[in-house]
């Protein structure tokens, strides 16, 4: 690893990230970067490790998302608010921002500490099937955001055993690429709770941006909440779901939130673990 590459911290929602400015392709081995860096107790620690980069249309950014296993992800909600935030902040974008992913265009605006993204339209919708699971019998529901997930609306969120989401991430249906797994707890008709378990983190995060979405939405196609949908996560954060009902479907998504900077650092050493 390079000596002296500056870095942010950055939380989003309960989403904690590392942020680096790789416009001019400083970081080149960007999965091996991630698992030393996002590794906790032994380095920075993070949900994961966002880089800016340039894109090749002039009115836009590139944003890439590598998990603490060194994989890269589609796309990630909260991680696009904070790579808004930090372009508007370092002068590199205006307070609207497009963000090229790896599963499309995002556009972006940053309002005081808030960042509201448009969201893709969801995609890959399948409602209220049976998942067997350790010989027992879920309903469960699925849907991409923009990388999969799957639903489970449950009655007692603190109940739920997070182990659960790990055997769903790895069950044969979702298989090659697996899937996240979002635990939902119905609050009203415009609040939900949320707890995830987060494919390549391999584990419960504090929020998730895109299930959040997904949570949200499968409520909704489900008869349970309305738009603007509060989502309430395991970080004590709220995020709140825009979207436009329409025959049975779901138009305009976006997702509201914070987006805080924690510090700024430069690595003065190799991490070797």
């Amino acid at each position: 690893m390079q000596s002296g590459l500056k870095f942010t911290k950055m939380c989003a929602g309960g989403n904690d990230f590392i942020v680096i400015d790789n416009r001019f392709g400083t970081c080149h081995d960007r999965a091996s970067l991630a698992l030393k860096l996002c590794k906790r107790s032994y380095s920075v620690g993070a949900d994961g490790l966002l880089l800016l980069e340039k894109s090749r249309k002039p009115d836009q950014l590139k944003m890439r998302i590598f998990n603490p296993d060194g994989s890269e992800a589609e796309m990630c909600g909260n991680g696009a608010g904070c790579i808004a935030a930090f372009a508007s902040r370092k002068g590199i974008s205006g307070r609207k921002v497009n963000l090229e992913t790896l599963a499309g265009l995002v556009s972006a605006e940053v309002i005081g500490t808030e960042v509201k993204l448009k969201m893709y339209e969801p995609t890959g919708i399948k409602l209220s099937f049976k998942l067997l699971i350790d010989n027992r019998e879920y309903s469960a529901s699925s849907i991409n955001t923009g990388v999969p997930h799957t639903v489970l609306i449950v009655e007692n969120l603190e109940a739920i055993d997070i182990e659960l989401g790990r055997k769903i991430r790895y069950h044969k249906m979702f298989q090659p690429e697996g899937t996240n797994v979002d635990f939902v707890e119905v609050v009203g008709r415009r609040k939900i709770r949320l707890r995830t378990y987060e494919r390549g983190v391999e584990a419960e995060t504090l929020a998730c941006g895109t299930g959040a979405v997904a949570g949200a939405i499968v409520g909704h196609l489900l008869g349970k909440v309305n738009p603007p949908t509060s989502v309430e996560t395991g970080g004590n954060s709220t995020l709140v779901v825009h979207f436009k009902p329409e025959d049975g479907k779901v138009t305009d998504v976006y997702l509201q939130g914070n987006a805080t900077f924690v510090y700024e650092g430069e690595l003065i050493m190799e991490v070797n673990r």
